[in-house]
C-alpha cells in the first residue's frame, strides 16, 4: 500500500487509472492543475508521484523541477503524448524516473508502478514477518501466530503502514496524511481509535503491544 499522488487533466484517464491503482490497494489523489499539485506536494508526502507533461497551470517539467529543487525526492513517474527522443531525455533531465507514453495498457502502468516502488531491502509483494504478526501484501492478509487475522481495510493499512516502518515514530498527523487520502476528513482522534481497535486484535496476553506510544511524540511499532 503506498500514497500516490496521480497529476492528470484527462478525467477519461485519471478515472481509470485511479481506479486502477486503488483496486492495487493504493491510496490515490487526483488532480487536474499543475499549480494545485504543486500545493498538494508542499503540503503532504507521496510514495510516488504520477505525472502529466501538458497541464493547467504549471506543467509536468515545472512541477518535476520545483518539486527536485526543493529536495523532493519522492519518484516521479512521468505521463505524456510526446514520444521523441528529445522530449524523453527532457523529462528525465527534469528528475523523472521513468516516462511512459500515451497511449498505454493499465497493466504497463502498473509493473511500472510496482517497479518504481520496488525498494532493495523490501518491494512492495515481499512478505513482512515482525514477531508473531505476518502480513502478505499480495494476497492482503495478516497471520498472528500463524492464525489468520480478520482486520477491516483501514485497519490492515494501518498496520501495513507500521510493519513497512517499523521502529519509526509517527504522531497521529503523519498517519493521517501517509494513510488516508488527503482529502479525507480525518482526525487524529479517530486515527487513535483505530490504533485502539488495532491493539485489541493484534496484541497477545502477557506481551507488551507491538504498537507503542511515546510520550508526546505518537506512536511506534516494534517487536515485542
Amino acid at each position: 500500500m503506498s500514497k500516490i499522488l496521480l497529476v492528470e487533466d484527462e478525467a477519461d484517464l485519471s478515472g481509470p487509472i485511479s481506479d486502477t491503482l486503488a483496486r492495487e490497494k493504493h491510496v490515490v489523489q487526483v488532480v487536474a492543475n499543475g499549480d494545485e499539485a504543486l500545493e498538494c506536494l508542499r503540503l503532504y508526502q507521496y510514495d510516488l508521484i504520477i505525472l502529466d507533461w501538458m497541464l493547467p497551470g504549471a506543467s509536468g517539467l515545472d512541477i518535476c523541477r520545483k518539486f527536485r529543487s526543493n529536495k523532493g525526492t519522492t519518484p516521479i513517474l512521468m505521463l505524456t503524448a510526446r514520444a521523441s527522443l528529445e522530449d524523453k531525455e527532457a523529462g528525465l533531465d527534469c528528475g523523472a524516473d521513468d516516462y511512459l507514453t500515451k497511449p498505454f495498457h493499465l497493466r504497463e502502468l502498473l509493473a511500472r508502478v510496482r517497479a518504481i516502488l520496488r525498494r532493495p531491502a523490501q518491494t512492495p509483494g515481499t512478505i513482512i514477518t515482525i514477531g508473531y504478526l505476518t502480513l502478505d501484501p499480495l494476497a492482503k492478509t495478516v497471520t498472528k501466530n500463524d492464525k489468520p487475522l480478520h482486520l477491516l481495510p483501514k485497519e490492515y493499512a494501518l498496520l501495513e503502514f507500521f510493519m513497512r516502518h517499523s521502529n519509526q515514530v509517527f504522531s497521529a498527523e503523519a498517519l493521517v496524511d501517509r494513510v488516508w487520502p488527503s482529502d479525507s476528513l480525518m482526525l487524529p482522534d479517530t486515527v487513535r481509535t483505530y490504533i485502539k481497535n488495532l491493539r485489541k486484535k493484534i496484541d497477545v496476553p502477557n506481551v507488551p503491544s507491538m504498537i507503542s506510544t511515546v510520550h508526546g511524540m505518537g506512536y511506534k511499532f516494534e517487536a515485542p
